[in-house]
């Protein structure tokens, strides 16, 4: 389970409807950092997937393919911004189409991007339940990061360090070595 070709699998699911998107930003950060512990990885923007067949109206091949990713990885990240104190409503919609129980024995990060301090606990509150609603464990260190970590669109060096607890995090509940 989560293994292709002997590596852990691992998707980033990228909640953002924005061209340009810190969440994104940090969800790839993720995967590289994943990727350079041997896990294999995928990157699913929700944004580029056809609007109907998120909705549920229609079946859409690029939407069965994220879904099919989401439920093989081990590790399943999901990066989102605060929209209205929570995360973002491609996120539900993603979510609401994964199948009951399809996350048991996965391991969730959980990051939301946010303005301030004032939405920080839209992983606790948003995320964690979202994840734990389809049977992941999520890790204890999710992540919030504000617009004043990034500087010039760069994160901060201490926005890094908290992807890098979470992602050490998942390793060690997958089971893997730490390289």
């Amino acid at each position: 389970m989560g293994e292709s070709d002997g590596r852990l699998a691992t998707v980033g699911i990228s909640g953002s409807p924005g061209g340009t998107s810190k969440s994104r930003q940090l969800v790839r950060y993720a995967l590289e950092r994943l990727a350079a512990r041997g896990a294999s990885t995928e990157l699913v923007d929700l944004a580029m997937l056809p609007a109907e067949a998120l909705l549920g109206r229609t079946a859409a091949p690029p939407v069965a393919t994220a879904l099919e990713r989401a439920i093989r990885a081990r590790i399943v990240v999901a990066g989102t911004p605060v929209y209205r104190a929570t995360y973002s409503g491609l996120l539900k919609l993603f979510f609401d189409l994964l199948p009951q129980d399809s996350l048991v024995g996965k391991i969730g990060i959980p990051i939301v991007t946010g303005h301030d301090g004032n939405h920080s606990l839209a992983v606790d509150h948003g995320l964690r339940p979202l994840f734990a609603s389809l049977g992941a464990v999520v890790v204890a260190s999710g992540v919030y990061g504000m617009s004043a970590q990034f500087a010039n669109g760069q994160a901060a060096p201490e926005l890094l360090a908290a992807i890098d607890r979470a992602v050490d995090e998942a390793l060690a509940l997958a089971g893997a070595s730490r390289a």
